[in-house]
């Protein structure tokens, strides 16, 4: 349960109080935290994300939450927080969490910003990838800078924001409720069109859907520096995955790795310090050359020339082959 004492904080985090908190849908919860003293926060830009801490909560101690509101006048951050079934933790913490009560956190951090050349921005969001998107839709709304925004979701009820999303966007807000049909959802590839040196592309959402946007825009030919998007997770594990023995070369141990393990947590829990930083096979922290073996590449960062010459991201990898061995 959240507790109502200041935690102790570290160096560069921030003490913040939830000054309000509300329902959007029976899974969605709108928070607003602000400074107790009612200073100004930090400066942020659409698409930047604040890290959580958690008390008490082991190996995973933080969680990320995108920034709706646009900046204004500096004195809150609104996130909003979808209930998930299977939560490790982060989001029920986040909705027991009761207003007045303080939590830790890091100042915002931008790995989602939108392009600085002026150009057309398609935003493309499912459920609560809406997050950072309406951040953007409202920055680039309050420059009078081109955009659509296409959304979906299950139901009207179910699709935090609507309301005030029609409200800003108006006829450039494109909502399409599926009802668990893709069929009737978004229509990717007439939505992307033809690629256009002045159009980018950003999406959030549902891994499938980031996906499925990655795939139809490399099929019409969209050059990838113009497909922009975030993932706060991992991929998840597989029926298919399996336990793969991994050999360090330069000190010459051997790793077993069980089939729900990532090889970089398991290179920590040995004693290993490889480098790392977002965990989701974006950032490029934790690249590594595999010198042998053969590897089931889950990240979204490196080429196809750089999986054939050996590099893998341990975070997500997984094995094809019984072992592997690996750079470091």
């Amino acid at each position: 349960m959240p507790t109502s004492a200041s935690p102790s904080s570290t160096t560069g985090t921030l003490v913040l109080e939830l000054a309000s908190a509300e329902a959007l849908t029976p899974e969605v919860r709108r928070l607003r935290l602000c400074r107790p003293d009612g200073q100004a926060l930090p400066p942020f830009t659409a698409g930047a994300h604040i890290r959580v801490h958690l008390p008490d909560a082991g190996a995973e101690p933080t969680r990320c939450y995108s920034l709706v509101n646009s900046d204004g006048d500096g004195l809150v951050y609104e996130i909003a927080v979808k209930l998930e079934t299977t939560s490790r933790g982060g989001s029920r913490f986040m909705h027991q969490l009761a207003v007045g009560e303080r939590i830790e956190v890091e100042p915002p951090k931008n790995d989602f910003a939108l392009h600085d050349v002026p150009h057309e921005a398609l935003l493309i969001a499912g459920g609560i990838g809406i997050t950072p998107i309406l951040s953007m839709a409202r920055q680039l709304q309050a420059a009078g800078r081109p955009y659509a925004l296409h959304y979906g979701a299950r139901s009207e009820e179910l699709m935090p924001y609507r309301m005030e999303i029609e409200e800003l966007a108006g006829a450039k807000a494109h909502l399409y409720f599926d009802g668990g049909e893709l069929s009737r959802g978004m229509q990717l590839a007439s939505l992307l069109g033809a690629p256009q040196a002045s159009r980018h592309v950003y999406v959030c959402g549902p891994r499938a859907l980031i996906d499925a946007t990655l795939t139809e825009a490399q099929q019409l030919g969209w050059p990838r520096s113009h497909i922009h998007f975030e993932l706060f997770s991992a991929p998840a594990a597989t029926a298919a995955d399996r336990s793969v023995t991994v050999h360090v070369a330069r000190s010459g141990r051997q790793l077993d790795v069980p089939a729900g393990t990532s090889i970089l947590d398991a290179l920590i829990a040995a004693g290993c310090d490889p480098l790392f930083d977002c965990r989701r096979g974006e950032c490029g922290m934790c690249a590594v050359r595999m010198l042998d073996g053969e590897a089931e590449h889950r990240d979204y960062a490196l080429s196809n020339e750089e999986h054939a010459e050996g590099m893998v991201y341990i975070c997500v990898a997984r094995a094809c082959s019984r072992s592997i061995t690996l750079d470091l």
